[in-house]
């Protein structure tokens, strides 16, 4: 039964359709399940008297995959679309954050198909893996997609054999991969919009400010307490002071602006650091009501690397499963190439160093009651 609302968008929908005297639509039509299932050519039947069984399997997990890319690319455009608008209407981060949710259910399939593929033995692959070469998964140009889309750049990636990523694609997909990463990704559109948080300093309240200051007393009330811990040996109290020593270093490196900008031209920070503090602010206070949506988009974010990370992963340990030591059909070192890239390929690690900074709820600066008022859900009387 449906509501009224849905049975007047149906209405209007067979309406518009009589008026264009369109014909009914069929599922197979609609689908257009005759170019799909008629996709799956086994490059073993036509070049053999007996095909490889498997090579269905092969192909279909492969085209899945493609389909699902697809789906990816589309949701995280519609985030971009948001995030590249002049003004970003708040209201709007929830729709971002239910596309990134898709996304990260899309992985999670991503992730299990690969025990699918699981079941196919290392003897039937190799019954046709021979007549594949070379063609290999780096030629997807809809992953590479995916991955520039989030932000990963050249100079962050692992190569193999001294060849740019992009030279298996035509000209103009080329093009496309580099106009994305010239600045229109999403860590970059990311950036720029914790770049525009209002919070950072507001009248009564500099936020910087008061947190360098709780994270000085939590520093020295560390070293306080190893100093009054008489069960520590001598050496256990300076091995516990070293350790406090560097994470402070770790903290000055990252709160002085100075070191922060030597992180990034060496190319070990990605965001800026007024986007970096404003990650921190919206993280140490992500209880207070106009935070809770900006610090869920942030954890999507988060979630999609993990993931990512994680597939790349098993993907590498399939690959030693079924192929051991052999080098990839597209000429790389195989499992090797692939657990490096899963090391390698992060793109929003810069909000993972976030949790280094986070300090204990009981030690966060108090904030100022109107500040409070600003950052919760209120309204005003008419009188």
């Amino acid at each position: 039964m449906l509501c009224k609302f849905h049975q007047g968008k149906y209405r209007f929908y067979y309406i518009y359709a009589m008026a264009k005297k369109q014909d009914p639509i069929h599922y197979d039509t609609y689908l257009q399940l005759d170019k799909i299932l008629g996709a799956q050519k086994l490059i073993s039947q036509e070049l053999s008297t007996k095909p490889a069984h498997d090579e269905m399997l092969f192909i279909t997990i492969h085209q899945v995959y493609e389909l699902w890319f697809k789906q990816i690319i589309h949701e995280l455009q519609a985030v971009l679309d948001l995030f590249n608008q002049d003004r970003i209407d708040e209201r709007n981060i929830g729709l971002a954050v239910a596309d990134l949710d898709r996304v990260i259910e899309i992985q999670k399939v991503l992730i299990q198909q690969i025990r699918v593929l699981e079941t196919m033995t290392s003897q039937d692959f190799l019954e046709f893996r021979s007549l594949l070469f070379p063609a290999s998964g780096f030629q997807s140009f809809q992953f590479r997609l995916v991955e520039v889309m989030l932000g990963l750049k050249e100079e962050h990636r692992t190569t193999y054999g001294k060849v740019r990523y992009t030279d298996v694609f035509s000209e103009q997909q080329k093009k496309r991969l580099k106009d994305i990463e010239n600045g229109n990704s999403l860590l970059e559109a990311v950036t720029a919009w914790l770049e525009r948080t209002p919070f950072l300093t507001l009248e009564g309240f500099d936020f910087l400010v008061e947190y360098e200051s709780a994270v000085r007393s939590m520093f020295d009330a560390e070293r306080l307490a190893v100093a009054k811990n008489l069960k520590m040996s001598t050496d256990e109290r300076t091995r516990r002071l070293g350790m406090i020593s560097d994470n402070e270093s770790f903290f000055n490196r990252i709160l002085d602006k100075d070191q922060y900008e030597k992180l990034l031209r060496d190319g070990v920070m990605k965001l800026s650091h007024k986007a970096t503090m404003a990650a921190l602010l919206i993280n140490l206070y992500q209880d207070e009501p106009i935070l809770q949506m900006p610090y869920n988009l942030l954890q999507r974010l988060l979630t999609i690397d993990e993931l990512f990370t994680t597939w790349r992963y098993r993907h590498a340990q399939m690959t030693m499963n079924m192929l051991g030591k052999k080098p990839g059909t597209g000429g790389s070192s195989g499992h090797d190439y692939l657990l490096k890239t899963a090391s390698k390929h992060h793109v929003f690690k810069d909000l993972h160093n976030i949790t280094t900074l986070l300090i204990p709820r009981s030690s966060l600066p108090i904030l100022p009651s109107e500040i409070k008022r600003q950052l919760g859900f209120y309204y005003t009387e008419t009188k």
